[in-house]
């Protein structure tokens, strides 16, 4: 009887749980620090570094974020094509109004750690631009 009871501890301890972050004026890094920490899994008591125990996060308001100072123009994000002459650069409100999820989204997979499960955590982040529909888009109430 007690190993049911341990095992009925186990499974809820191991489920994942959904996490709601409005993003209204707040930085990108703040949002990020506490979205990595719930994707990983590092809130709960059963952490692993191999385990794959994190949960589900969603943010709400993403076009509404905020950065102090002038990094609006002087951020700079750059990618390369891989091809010769391929190197770009956008500014963040570049990125930003080209698509509002980009910059949290870039500042969450950058906290993430550099391995394999990174992209599997990246699946369960969820960002919208605006709090409105969320609950029409699939997302349980």
């Amino acid at each position: 009887m007690s190993s049911f009871s341990r095992s009925a501890q186990q499974w809820a301890t191991f489920a994942r749980s959904w996490f709601l972050i409005d993003a209204r004026m707040q930085p990108p890094g703040k949002i990020a620090t506490m979205c990595s920490i719930r994707l990983q899994g590092k809130h709960k008591p059963i952490y692993h570094a191999l385990s794959d125990c994190g949960d589900h996060v969603v943010v709400i308001n993403s076009k509404h974020i905020a950065f102090s100072g002038n990094k609006w123009e002087q951020k700079v994000y750059s990618s390369h094509t891989g091809y010769p002459g391929g190197f770009k650069q956008v500014t963040a409100a570049q990125l930003h109004h080209k698509d509002p999820k980009a910059i949290v989204r870039l500042a969450v997979y950058g906290m993430l750690p550099r391995n394999l499960h990174r992209r599997t955590m990246m699946q369960r982040l969820h960002i919208f631009s605006e709090d409105t529909g969320i609950v029409t888009r699939g997302l349980p109430a």
